[in-house]
């Protein structure tokens, strides 16, 4: 039998919280990764393991990368992005928002987690990985789906 061609699919987190009526997320600053390490990242950000749904594992990456607990019923999908990185590598990066969560954000991951810091919505930090701005552009849009990448691809 012919094998099926598989692709990557990752989740994203956006922790939101409202802060004198500015609409605020909390990102993560990447380090020691091997990926955009020195950028800003959504909250919490990973693969998608196998037997897992991506709200599992959003809650997981939650819990490891961050220390909180979400309850599944309080993860909101935002948008889901059709992402392609250079020539051949192609994820489908799933990104979810919540404003309840249990515990206190802190790193849980200090080998791959410079800093955390909460950020104005229309304020954002100019190194933020580059498809998690056209995330949350969607998400401010209310955008469901978007690719990302493609068209880089066809120009060369």
């Amino acid at each position: 039998m012919k094998e099926r061609y598989r692709t990557l699919s990752a989740v994203m987190l956006m922790l939101m919280r409202e802060n004198n009526g500015v609409e605020e997320i909390l990102l993560q600053k990447r380090k020691n990764t091997g990926y955009m390490d020195g950028y800003w990242d959504c909250s919490a950000s990973g693969h998608v393991e196998n037997m897992e749904s991506m709200k599992m594992a959003m809650q997981r990456e939650a819990k490891e990368e961050l220390s909180i607990d979400i309850d599944i019923e309080d993860l909101e999908f935002v948008s889901l992005i059709h992402k392609i990185n250079g020539v051949d590598t192609i994820y489908y990066n799933g990104y979810f928002k919540s404003t309840k969560w249990k515990g206190e954000p802190k790193i849980g991951e200090p080998e791959k987690n410079e800093e955390i810091q909460w950020f104005d919505i229309c304020k954002l930090p100019e190194n933020l990985v580059d498809d998690r701005k056209q995330a949350i552009y969607n998400y401010i849009h209310k955008i469901p789906y978007s690719e990302f990448g493609w068209n880089e691809r066809k120009q060369k």
